[in-house]
Order: C-alpha cells, then sequence, then structure tokens
C-alpha cells in the first residue's frame, strides 16, 4: 500500500525539525514503558498464582467430596470405603468441617473446626506442617486438637498447657432451656497437642483439627455422618481419572473438587485483581499514547507540503488521512514490541536472578524475591491492547490532516 510505504519511510526517515525527532522518541518511550509496566505487573500475579498453586498440597486433600444440597452426607463411612476400593484411590476418608467457639484461660475466638479420622496424615500432609509439639488427636484416651499458629497466638496457648482447650457448638437436636443459655451449646474440653503453620493466612489464622469422634460428638452426628469424603490418590492415577470414576459410582449427587477447585475463591480473587490492575494500567496506557497526537500534529504541520504536492498529483483526502493513521499506529505497535521485549527480558532476568526482593524480614518470609512467570496468552491481550489504542488514538488525529 503506498499510504504505509509513506508512513513508513516518515517514521524512520530524518525531520527536517530536530523537535518532531524528539516528540517522536517520547511518544515510542511512552507506549513502551507503559507496556513494560503492563508486562511486569501481569507476570507478578502470574507468579503469584503458582505461588499458591505450590502451596495448595500441604493440607488439602487431592479430591474432595461433598454433598450438592444440605450439609451432610448420611452414609459417609460407607461411601468412603466405596470409593477406596475403586483402582488408583489410595484412601479415601470421611472428614467434618463447621465453624465452633475455642475458649482457653480467659480467651475465645470463633473457630474453623476439622474433624479427621485416625490415619488422616495419608490424606493430607499436616504431620509434616507441625512447628510445635506433635500431630496427635488422642493421647492415653484424651482427646486432642492441634491448632494453626493463628489460633495458638489469639488464645495465647501451647501444647500441652496446662489450662485445657473448650471448644462450643450450637446444638443441632434437643430442646433449649432458656433459663441455662450454656445448655443452647454441646461443649468439650481438649488437650493441645501441636501446632501447625501452612503460609496460608486463611488456614493459618483460625483453624484446629480434632478427632472425627469428637466432631461427631459436639454436632450431634451419628456415626455415619460426615460432611465431607477426602480422598488420596496413587502416583499412576491422575485427579481427571479418578474424578470420572467417582462421579460415575455416585451420581450426579455430589461435586467432587480438586486442590484448585477447593480453592476457587482465592484463585477468583487472584485473577479479579489481576484484570482490575490491568485495566488501571491499560488507561495509563492511553494517556502515553496522546503523545502520539503531538507526534502526528507536528508531523502534519512538517509535512503541509508535500500533502499538497500529492494532492496535485490526485491523492485523495482518504489516503492522505491513512497516511497519517498508519504513522501513528506504527509508532504505537513499535513502542508496545519494544516494551514487550523489555518487559519479558525483565520478568526472565527476575526469574533468574531475583534482584527484585520482597520488604520484609527474610528469616520470617516463605518467599524473598517477587516471583514472576511470563504467560504468553497475557504478551497476546497486551499486543492487542496497544495494537487498538494506537488505532484509535491515530484515526481520532488523522481527522485533521492537511486538506489543501
Amino acid at each position: 500500500m503506498v499510504s504505509l510505504r509513506i508512513a513508513m519511510r516518515y517514521l524512520f526517515s530524518k525531520k527536517s525539525h530536530s523537535a518532531v525527532n524528539i516528540i517522536s522518541l517520547i511518544s515510542t518511550g511512552g507506549v513502551a514503558v507503559a507496556t513494560i509496566a503492563i508486562v511486569c505487573v501481569l507476570s507478578v500475579f502470574n507468579g503469584f498464582r503458582d505461588l499458591a498453586e505450590s502451596r495448595l498440597s500441604m493440607i488439602d486433600p487431592e479430591l474432595k467430596i461433598t454433598p450438592v444440597s444440605g450439609k451432610v452426607i448420611v452414609n459417609a463411612d460407607s461411601i468412603a470405603l466405596e470409593i477406596a476400593m475403586l483402582s488408583g484411590i489410595d484412601t479415601a476418608m470421611a472428614t467434618i468441617d463447621e465453624q465452633a467457639l475455642a475458649l482457653s484461660g480467659g480467651r475465645q475466638m470463633a473457630v474453623s473446626m476439622r474433624g479427621v479420622p485416625t490415619g488422616y496424615n495419608r490424606v493430607s500432609n499436616l504431620n509434616g506442617a507441625i512447628i510445635d509439639g506433635e500431630y496427635a488427636l488422642m493421647s492415653d484416651s484424651v482427646s486432642c486438637a492441634v491448632l494453626s499458629v493463628g489460633t495458638a497466638i489469639k488464645l495465647a496457648t501451647h501444647p500441652w498447657s496446662p489450662t485445657p482447650l473448650a471448644l462450643y457448638v450450637p446444638r443441632r437436636v434437643g430442646r433449649i432451656n432458656p433459663s441455662n443459655p450454656m445448655s443452647a451449646f454441646r461443649s468439650d474440653s481438649l488437650a493441645i497437642a501441636g501446632v501447625y503453620e501452612v503460609n496460608e493466612s486463611d488456614k493459618d489464622a483460625s483453624t484446629l483439627f480434632v478427632s472425627l469422634e469428637t466432631a461427631r460428638y459436639l454436632l450431634d452426628y451419628d456415626n455415619h455422618e460426615a460432611s465431607h469424603i477426602e480422598v488420596s490418590l496413587k502416583k499412576e492415577k491422575s485427579p481427571e481419572a479418578a474424578e470420572e470414576e467417582i462421579s460415575a459410582l455416585l451420581g450426579n449427587g455430589y461435586k467432587i473438587a480438586d486442590r484448585l477447585e477447593q480453592e476457587e475463591k482465592s484463585f477468583r480473587m487472584i485473577s479479579i485483581e489481576k484484570w482490575i490492575t490491568f485495566i488501571m494500567l491499560a488507561f495509563i496506557l492511553l494517556i502515553a499514547s496522546f503523545n502520539v497526537i503531538s507526534t502526528l500534529s507536528m508531523l502534519m504541520i512538517e509535512k503541509s507540503d508535500n500533502m499538497a504536492t500529492l494532492k496535485a498529483l490526485g491523492s485523495s483526502q482518504s489516503m492522505i488521512r491513512a497516511i497519517f493513521i498508519w504513522e501513528g499506529w506504527l509508532i504505537s505497535i513499535f513502542g508496545g514490541l519494544l516494551g514487550i521485549i523489555a518487559g519479558v527480558g525483565l520478568c526472565l532476568m527476575q526469574q533468574t536472578f531475583g534482584f527484585i526482593k520482597l520488604a520484609g524480614n527474610e528469616a520470617q518470609l516463605s518467599v524473598t524475591v517477587y516471583p514472576v512467570r511470563v504467560e504468553t496468552y497475557d504478551l497476546l491481550i497486551v499486543g492487542l491492547l496497544v495494537i487498538v489504542t494506537g488505532l484509535f488514538i491515530s484515526t481520532i488525529t488523522a481527522r485533521f490532516a492537511p486538506r489543501r
């Protein structure tokens, strides 16, 4: 196309006024810097997502089965036995998740109580997350609890503290005596066996583990009821294949979630933050692209004689406009391409050398440098944004192209 060839000549040729060259470089640099920022920020969000995924295996089961309606699986133990007999299944165990009130030494807090059976370490690596005490839910016929680090701090307690931990749960069945408010709760006293930390804010803040029998007692469940069935797989079995087999066995009344799906809310929040930040940076790119207007305006003034010559040779006004549309578009694309290359380079350097570190005491941080991962899909989105923004700005500016 003649318009494109002329625009490319204008882009790379030396201008008669040095100010036009300087403004052109500023326009290209503005687009490049904004593009670098978008690429780096999106890559950092990808890195934090990968970091969150790498932490999932600590205490989350490989598969978690919950009822579609209601909170209780009536015959959970028998269903767990049937699932455990499937090929590729290592073990399946009934568990309970419920809210409770914990008291210790005059302090109290709401906690997320998890009731798990003996041998739960076959499903979860909770035993490897213990930082104080030991993993034990029963000791010499005494019911025990394993607390998250946040729970232990808020209750100011520690393993084998002389002050027992009291758990209170509202009664599910039976009548309540209004003159005795405590009759509205079922309670139990437990010894504190250990404290764990998995470096996940929600699980470290207010969670504790008790035996399945203790949870069933507090919730008035019978010996076969539970709220979940947690499944661990043999190494050769993929979660997708196991989900299909379990779904065929149980039917449509149950939801089967892998580790990512169990943390769906957390990962959705990361995605929302990522794309909201992308939109904010897109506005910055749009503002930076307005420098192209200055470049095109100066170029129109400088090339007014050339445009008059082209008009005399029979060029249409639409062709004149096309020259400046291509010119502005090429400036944006060139700046965006430089920004993408530089952004990818910076991210690869961060992956290799980790020169940008997180603030804080390194001894207390689980990760000391900003994690990054460049994703091709993000680069395509950024490239499309640069193309659309450049075309928008150039089309608006070209409307003022010389008419004579």
